[in-house]
């Protein structure tokens, strides 16, 4: 029906479900078919919810499942071609943002060196808005943080706040990394006042 949401066309509603619950196991292959999708929108939304549920199977630890899926949506997107579609839904749906989400994932999936090699496959400088590219290098400094190199994660972390520095301040992992690295080394000048800015020291 050309009225009927795109999800529903794209994949079932009960897999949809599944696909945003997390319940990767509930859920059967979907084959986009052209007679079910229709329109490229109706393929990048299909990407949308397998990247989602490649998301929460990493926030749960299951590394494998969340890489199965990743590659399943890499595997939409570059079908689809470089453009981004669907804008109107976060950062759009493109081989891009499916790379920047596998940063974000990854680091929730428990391996601290797979975000950085999943950052080296992309150019920051091409990242579509600088809040986006923000959020990256504040993954990256949380990876940074986990390996022990001090360092590398502040220069990360205030390479962060120079692209989005309210945005920087405001996020809960950026907060973490600092009161970490507060108590766990040495401080510097430069850690001292990005935690000061960012309402850790006060």
């Amino acid at each position: 029906m050309a009225d009927q949401p795109a999800v529903d066309r794209v994949v079932p509603a009960g897999q949809a479900r599944a696909v945003f619950d997390g319940r990767h196991d509930d859920l059967e292959p979907a084959p986009v078919r052209q007679h079910d999708v229709g329109e490229p929108a109706g393929t990048a939304v299909h990407g949308l919810l397998v990247q989602s549920a490649a998301y929460t199977l990493a926030r749960r630890g299951d590394r494998d499942g969340m890489r199965e899926l990743t590659d399943e949506a890499a595997a939409i997107a570059k079908e689809l071609g470089e453009a981004t579609l669907l804008r109107d839904h976060g950062d759009g749906f493109s081989p891009l943002t499916v790379q920047l989400h596998k940063i974000s994932a990854e680091t929730h999936a428990g391996d601290p060196r797979a975000p950085l090699d999943a950052a080296r496959a992309i150019s920051l400088k091409a990242l579509p808005s600088v809040e986006r590219r923000s959020r990256a290098l504040g993954d990256i400094a949380v990876t940074y943080d986990r390996l022990g190199r001090r360092s590398d994660c502040v220069r990360t972390l205030l390479a962060a706040e120079r692209c989005a520095p309210q945005g920087t301040h405001a996020r809960p992992a950026a907060k973490a990394v600092i009161s970490s690295l507060l108590v766990s080394g040495p401080t510097s000048t430069e850690l001292r006042g990005f935690a000061e800015r960012s309402g850790v020291l006060v």
